[in-house]
């Protein structure tokens, strides 16, 4: 980084129509900012009210509505959930009002990785052998088929393969293969199955699930080869004969999925994940804006950026119709909106039980407030298309998945839309990686950055020391092509990624 970094001051002011400021460490009772003295202790990432606020009148951060005054505010005032409610918005939608025709670098001018490159023409950031479950009664013979993989040392002879692991789940059986569960887990499943970073699958079943694997081949017009093989445990005769006839097909694969190397491929071809979890009050200031930075560098380069989590754009969604790149994408993305508010109704359930405790404690108090925070992830471009949760993406540049806000459901959707890597933001420090998508993690905030600096891959929290998001947006590309090139990031090397693999049921299990 170039700029050098500074003390902040304790109190920022995101947005001249703000009507709060917020705290970059903590502020003691009395303590003074522009000639405002705290009224409370205010915690670091927390907001004052920088004026006074009337029973039911909007509070504004990012110059945005963040909720309502639940009762009479005194400037100087901690902000939070005990004076703050959601009320009701009403969003001019303005679709594709400010859509643009995006800038692209030339090709010879664009940025390149080291990446595999598959016969079907798309580029793998890894190269991974994945023993799949159609159901939960298969999920400890894969695990026990990985193991055993690992336990003889069979991979020790091919270098060129990142690993063999297991994706298990917890369903396949009690569903019927007409329904929304079915359909939804049939394309989680092939999503993952021909993602690029995968070099070759083998699929175990029981025998007599509701997610028949014959019906599922059937689906995808696929027929089993070198890198694609299924078996049930029922039809090879039990546990132990299964564990044995898997690891002798991953054996055969493995000179295969070996025969691969990385070459030069360029950025346009990377697929990148957007997450965050563990939000606080950081996150919209630090590390989801320079992320929503390094996404514009990338579609510039002719890359693909997804953004998901819809619980967690609910309130900002204007954001993103207005950068539609016509009508019909804006509305598509304004009626999953509206599913997702019956579909909390049905289930007695409000959006705004989300932010979690956690995120609340780190400063978060509305759905609305975090939601702002979480788009800025999607950076300044154009919004593409709206894709619904695992299903393929197919075009190039700034895209949205509709998924839950959970993260291991919702990357789950992106990988199995073809996701190569993932970038996932964190203020109170998730535990979180992928496999077969390395996921590289960004500190929010400097603090948790240094307590969990073995999981972290870049700390954003000197932006409010000075560092600009354009400089910490580099910083994240550069270590986007580094990672697809192959260097290992953090969660890669503490071995995350094994149960991450979490579909998202929708219907009704019977």
């Amino acid at each position: 980084m170039t700029s050098a970094t500074q003390q902040p001051p304790s109190m920022l002011r995101l947005n001249d129509a703000d009507n709060v400021l917020i705290s970059t460490r903590i502020v003691e009772k009395g303590e003074s900012f522009e000639g405002i003295a705290a009224v409370a202790k205010i915690m670091r990432g927390h907001k004052m009210a920088a004026q006074p606020i009337a029973q039911g009148a909007a509070i504004r951060k990012f110059g945005q509505i963040i909720g309502f005054a639940k009762h009479n505010i005194l400037t100087g005032d901690w902000v939070h959930e005990h004076n703050v409610v959601m009320g009701e918005l009403a969003h001019d939608y303005a679709f594709a009002k400010e859509s643009k025709s995006e800038k692209l670098l030339p090709e010879n001018q664009r940025a390149t990785f080291q990446g595999f490159r598959r016969k079907n023409g798309k580029i793998g950031t890894r190269n991974y052998i994945g023993i799949m479950t159609s159901v939960n009664c298969s999920a400890t013979v894969a695990s026990h088929i990985a193991k055993e993989v690992e336990k003889r040392g069979l991979l020790k002879a091919y270098p060129n393969i990142d690993g063999v692991v297991a994706l298990t789940q917890d369903n396949g059986c009690v569903i019927d293969y007409r329904g929304v569960i079915f359909d939804t887990f049939k394309r989680a499943a092939w999503g993952y199955a021909t993602n690029p970073n995968m070099g070759g699958v083998m699929m175990v079943g029981l025998g007599c699930e509701g997610f028949q694997i014959p019906r599922f081949k059937e689906a995808y017009k696929v027929e089993e080869g070198e890198t694609f093989r299924t078996m049930t445990i029922q039809e090879i005769g039990g546990t132990r004969k299964t564990i044995e006839a898997g690891v002798t097909a991953v054996m055969e694969m493995l000179p295969t999925v070996n025969d691969v190397k990385r070459e030069t491929c360029s950025a346009s071809e990377l697929i990148v994940a957007l997450q965050c979890g563990g939000s606080d009050g950081y996150s919209g200031i630090t590390a989801n804006p320079a992320l929503g930075a390094a996404v514009d560098m990338l579609v510039a380069h002719g890359g693909t950026a997804i953004l998901s989590e819809t619980p967690e754009i609910y309130g900002a969604e204007h954001l993103l119709t207005r950068r539609a790149a016509t009508p019909e994408v804006g509305e598509k993305l304004v009626k999953i909106i509206h599913w997702w508010e019956d579909y909390a109704r049905r289930n007695n359930m409000e959006l705004n039980n989300n932010p979690s405790p956690g995120n609340k404690l780190g400063g978060l108090t509305t759905i609305l407030e975090k939601s702002l925070g979480a788009a800025a992830k999607g950076g300044t471009t154009t919004l593409q298309a709206v894709y619904n949760y695992a299903e393929p993406v197919t075009a190039k540049g700034f895209v949205f998945m509709d998924t839950p806000g959970y993260d291991p459901v919702s990357a789950t959707g992106q990988v199995a839309g073809g996701a190569n890597l993932l970038c996932f933001t964190t203020g109170r420090g998730s535990a979180y990686g992928n496999k077969p998508c390395p996921s590289i993690k960004l500190a929010t905030n400097t603090p948790m950055y240094n307590q969990m600096i073995e999981d972290m891959d870049i700390n954003c929290g000197d932006v409010i020391e000075g560092v600009s998001l354009a400089e910490k947006g580099q910083q994240i590309f550069d270590l986007m092509l580094k990672t697809a090139s192959g260097q290992k990031t953090k969660s890669e090397e503490l071995g995350y990624g094994e149960n991450e693999y979490v579909p998202w049921y929708i219907g009704a299990v019977l």
